[in-house]
């Protein structure tokens, strides 16, 4: 059994502080020791990406990462993006845009994007920049449209180019307004008054 060593570290805003084997991989720190599970484990040889975190910032395959090199380290996994229960912009622009697939790739792809807007904050990557950002990040579930979409959308919210479709919302059926019954006497068909004919007058005999 190998020996066991103290790692702290901050894991989405809140100290951590583990006992494990020194050269255990930090994807399964942070899975078994931390209960954190967001994160998922692909090939395990750093060449899909699925396991990406942030590391000080920047995107690391946890798969790679031996748990001493954690030690003081800030990091955020997928977890770590939401706010107080509520998605950030990023994740909710994946769910409306159809940015994720499977599921498999999709915390890698946030937290791998989520850098990317960090960096560029205040102005929108391109196709290409947000491509090459994300290319160390594999999706074997479809092409990577929308997943540039959603990144675009979540770096201006506001742009009219960018934003989600709004869902059309569904139409009331309102019931026709029944009509009053009418009366019997009103059913009734209306008589025709057929008038008599005068009688002839008759003529004076003549004398």
């Amino acid at each position: 059994m190998s020996q066991l060593v103290r790692v702290r570290f901050t894991l989405n805003g809140k100290p951590v502080s583990v006992k494990v084997p020194p050269m255990k991989r930090l994807l399964d720190v942070l899975r078994e020791d931390c209960r954190v599970t967001g994160t998922k484990e692909g090939c395990g040889e750093g060449e899909c990406g699925a396991c990406t975190v942030l590391m000080a910032g920047d995107p690391v395959n946890a798969c790679l990462v031996p748990a001493v090199q954690a030690e003081g380290a800030r990091i955020v996994t997928v977890e770590g993006l939401a706010k107080n229960g509520r998605l950030s912009a990023l994740q909710t622009a994946f769910v409306e845009l159809g940015g994720a697939q499977c599921g498999m790739c999709t915390p890698g792809m946030l937290v791998t994007s989520a850098a990317l807007l960090a960096r560029t904050k205040g102005r929108v990557p391109g196709d290409e920049e947000v491509r090459e950002a994300l290319s160390g990040t594999l999706c074997r579930c479809t092409g990577y449209q929308k997943i540039v979409e959603a990144v675009q959308a979540a770096a201006a919210p506001a742009s009219p180019k960018h934003r989600a479709k709004p869902r059309p919302a569904k139409k009331k059926k309102v019931a026709a307004k029944a009509r009053p019954a009418a009366s019997k006497a009103a059913r009734r068909p209306a008589r025709k008054t057929v008038r008599k004919p005068a009688p002839a007058k008759k003529k004076a005999a003549r004398r």
